[in-house]
């Protein structure tokens, strides 16, 4: 199924003169980049693309480079294989993105899905900086679910009319503004909606989110998560029906250098429903651990 049509689609996309395509073999990627200082990366979640750091990402920018792009199959990045989305063949991913644009980010950023790709950098890529998880998608279902979602994912992923069954509901469930409110309890600006709707009525995009959750095995990453030593800030929307708080507190006892932080009345985009809370947060952590390095 073909992407998003960036000449089409795209002229609503939030920061649109900061995007460039860049090719690393088959794949080109769709990166925003802003900003000087020290660079940051971004890691969007499952489903998403960069209009999620529409507000975020210019806050970071005031003291930082920061670079963020659409994740495989997602939205204008095009080029990958439809069966290497697990995690550790998108942490490889993204680690040669990073050389061909020549990045080695100081901290790393990711929201939901983001934040575990995130942590397999870190445990197969030799990343060692600081992690920031927002609503961070770490803990693996219960029980039995854990082995069933992805098995559905990728039964759903093989038959080709259910992107486009799915993106075809989207009207029956109230449209994208109630089917976002069902799904992460945000509200967030008409920018954000307007994205979210190109991208939830878009088969190609819907595939791509489907290949990803086919791909996800977040129990083998749980087994290694006493391996990671970063420093990590978990930020969680109190009111996130995705990813309840009680997973977010697993997570954060499972991390070796974890903290987490509750944002009371946000839910699961809470970066985007209070990208200045989000950004105090974060510049508060990487200060923190600034200082800590200076008193060494």
């Amino acid at each position: 199924m073909s992407a998003l049509d960036w000449s089409r689609e795209g002229l609503i996309w939030p920061h649109r003169a900061a995007s460039t395509f860049v090719r690393t073999g088959a794949a080109r990627w769709h990166v925003q980049r802003m900003g000087s200082g020290t660079p940051i990366l971004l890691l969007h979640g499952t489903g998403a693309s960069v209009h999620s750091w529409r507000g975020l990402m210019p806050l970071l920018a005031e003291r930082h480079d920061v670079i963020a792009f659409d994740l495989p199959r997602h939205a204008f990045t095009t080029g990958h294989d439809a069966y290497a989305m697990s995690l550790p063949a998108m942490a490889r991913e993204v680690a040669r993105l990073l050389e061909a644009i020549e990045v080695k980010p100081a901290a790393i950023i990711g929201h939901s899905a983001g934040a575990a790709i995130a942590l397999q950098l870190a445990l197969d890529q030799g990343y060692g900086g600081p992690i920031v998880g927002l609503s961070a998608a770490l803990r693996p279902f219960p029980g039995a679910m854990a082995q069933i979602f992805p098995a559905v994912a990728k039964a759903l992923f093989v038959n080709p009319l259910v992107p486009r069954i799915f993106t075809g509901s989207i009207d029956l469930v109230g449209g994208a503004e109630k089917f976002m409110w069902r799904s992460t309890h945000s509200r967030i600006d008409k920018a954000g909606l307007a994205c979210y709707a190109k991208l939830l009525k878009h088969p190609g995009h819907a595939s791509g989110a489907l290949a990803m959750m086919a791909n996800w095995d977040l129990p083998s990453l749980r087994e290694r998560m006493g391996e990671a030593r970063n420093p990590m800030l978990l930020l969680h929307g109190a009111n996130d029906p995705a990813i309840p708080p009680d997973w977010a507190r697993d997570a954060a006892g499972w991390l070796p250098n974890a903290r987490l932080e509750l944002l009371p009345g946000l839910g699961h985009l809470a970066h985007e429903e209070a990208p200045e809370l989000a950004a105090s947060h974060i510049a508060a952590f990487l200060e923190g651990l600034h200082q800590e390095e200076q008193a060494r």
